[in-house]
């Protein structure tokens, strides 16, 4: 492999940086201190990495309530312990029965309104976790959800990047979400303390009812009749028959290693799309932050996003999967990338963009691997909340369009398109590297260039997570400051519309297994996360 500990240069200790975290027993990295100590506290005490890897999503969901929680979905790799077989699941909720495309059209909109109650799927993340806490912890999930009831009664320090999405996204909350999240109107800042009484309460009744805790009695009752009263065709019967469901990844080859994605409703095959396109290039024998590696992955994002925006949708609708995958599909698409200058085609989104996602990955002392991300789609999801606890529900539904006949047009008990996609890297049938990108729409380039520099440039993952990004998205290539002025001017002079004023882009986390049994952790400092490992 072109990455191995001790291959890479040490980085210049008189700059900042950070660290990969080395251990042997046990691993967790992700995007919260308080989410990662969690998870490790559950291994120690005996649990493996599914109760650490729901344990830590879970308390996500308290410490960057902006991102996710128990109101939206999730997906999920694993590969159990004495085995390199990877199992996915599928935690993504339905639009309700009731909701239809046409509905939507009829009141005037092209678009699903982000900030809508018709934008707003049922969870799907609770009836994924109980599954996988069934089936695969130890625990059970009276143990697991414990750290997140006792931070959500006693509170939680907001931390600094949480302080900031916060800021800039309070003015998304709804009347029903500003009591929970924003009693003042305005957002706290780094160092004070959030709770949520209500959601503890909603999480110690799934602890005592399991899945029914949340999907039936009172805690489905108090989000239903908050939905309706907002206009919403939500029932009763549309929380009661969600299920999330297990189903096989998908994956792709490069530079000897295999990309593992979940499949569609996810965009992971945008991901293996967009390698296979890079392979048609010698893109080792460029500069890894130059103005030529950059300008390819942009022209082979506009390429693989295009064909993602018109083939992925639920699984059911998803027909025309194996030609995306196809190298010959990759090499067609190559074609036309001209190395000189920008291409015309913007596909533009089939949905609405979005940013705010939670990724968590967990390896444990027999080498059971978790890849998990979960998110409520939009910064505060909907930024409605129910009622009585204050479960905010997630906007995925926007991930649906209103194009009559389109794969991923909304209808009701349908699954929407999603942005979110854990990932594993696999070399030589044996699994190597749980891995996750945040940042929405990004998520596939952000899989395709970690593994590329990896591959091409045998950075260790702490240094590929670290490396600057870029991403075209809605015709504009997204520069962070990372990379130096002439290089952006040379994009510019390509045709590219470059813009550097933007957040920094996405955040990632990875564990990479080394043959000798060590474990080697890596957390992007765009987050507040860190890993550790014991």
């Amino acid at each position: 492999m072109p990455y191995q500990s001790g291959t890479v240069k040490m980085r210049d200790f008189h700059l900042p940086g950070r660290s990969p975290v080395f251990a042997q027993n046990g691993l967790c990295a992700t995007s919260h201190p308080l989410a990662a100590k969690v998870a490790l506290n559950i291994l120690e005490s005996g649990g493996n990495a599914m109760d650490a890897a729901i344990a830590g999503a879970v308390l996500l969901g308290i410490c960057e309530p902006q991102m996710t929680g128990i109101g939206g979905d999730c997906f999920v790799l694993f590969s159990p312990p004495g085995t390199e077989k990877i199992k996915a699941m599928n935690g993504s909720g339905k639009a309700p029965i009731g909701l239809s495309a046409q509905i939507i059209r009829d009141k005037g909109h092209n678009v699903i309104p982000t900030q809508s109650v018709d934008a707003i799927t049922v969870p799907g993340a609770i009836d994924a976790f109980c599954q996988l806490s069934n089936d695969w912890g130890t625990l059970g999930l009276d143990t697991i959800l414990a750290p997140a009831i006792k931070y959500a009664r006693e509170g939680v320090p907001v931390a600094p990047k949480v302080a900031y999405d916060w800021s800039n996204a309070v003015h998304r909350l709804h009347d029903s979400a500003t009591s929970k999240f924003s009693q003042t109107g305005l957002a706290p800042k780094a160092g004070d303390i959030f709770v949520a009484p209500g959601q503890a309460e909603v999480l110690e009744n799934i602890a005592l009812n399991g899945r029914e805790g949340f999907y039936g009695g009172k805690v489905a009752e108090d989000m239903v009749t908050s939905l309706r009263a907002l206009g919403g065709t939500h029932t009763l019967k549309d929380f009661g028959d969600q299920r999330a469901f297990y189903t096989d990844p998908i994956a792709g080859h490069y530079k000897g290693m295999d990309l593992v994605e979940h499949p569609p409703n996810g965009q992971g095959a945008t991901a293996i799309l967009l390698l296979n396109i890079l392979a048609q290039f010698n893109i080792a024998a460029l500069d890894p932050f130059g103005t030529q590696r950059a300008h390819i992955e942009a022209e082979a994002t506009k390429l693989a996003y295009d064909a993602r925006n018109r083939i992925i949708a639920d699984p059911k609708n998803t027909t025309a999967l194996e030609e995306m995958l196809s190298i010959d599909t990759a090499k067609r698409l190559a074609v036309q990338i001209d190395l000189s200058k920008v291409m015309a085609i913007n596909p533009g989104l089939s949905e609405a963009a979005h940013k705010d996602t939670i990724y968590i990955t967990v390896v444990d002392k027999d080498r059971m691997v978790v890849s998990l991300i979960y998110s409520i789609f939009d910064s505060f999801g909907s930024g409605i909340a129910s009622n009585r606890y204050g479960v905010l529900f997630q906007n995925r539904g926007a991930g649906f369009n209103l194009t009559q006949g389109h794969a991923n047009e909304l209808h009701g008990g349908k699954r929407p398109m999603h942005t979110i996609i854990p990932a594993i890297l696999r070399h030589n049938n044996r699994v190597v590297m749980p891995f996750g990108v945040m940042g929405g729409q990004y998520q596939s380039t952000g899989h395709s260039r970690i593994v590329s520099n990896m591959l091409d440039f045998s950075l260790s993952p702490q240094e590929a997570i670290d490396a600057p990004r870029c991403f075209l998205e809605a015709g504009t290539l997204k520069i962070e400051r990372g990379y130096k002025p002439e290089i952006v001017q040379e994009l510019a002079d390509l045709g590219h519309s470059v813009n550097q004023n933007v957040p920094a882009i996405g955040g990632s986390q990875a564990i990479f297994m080394h043959e000798s049994g060590v474990l080697e952790g890596a957390s992007d400092p765009r987050k507040d996360g860190c890993a550790i490992g014991y």
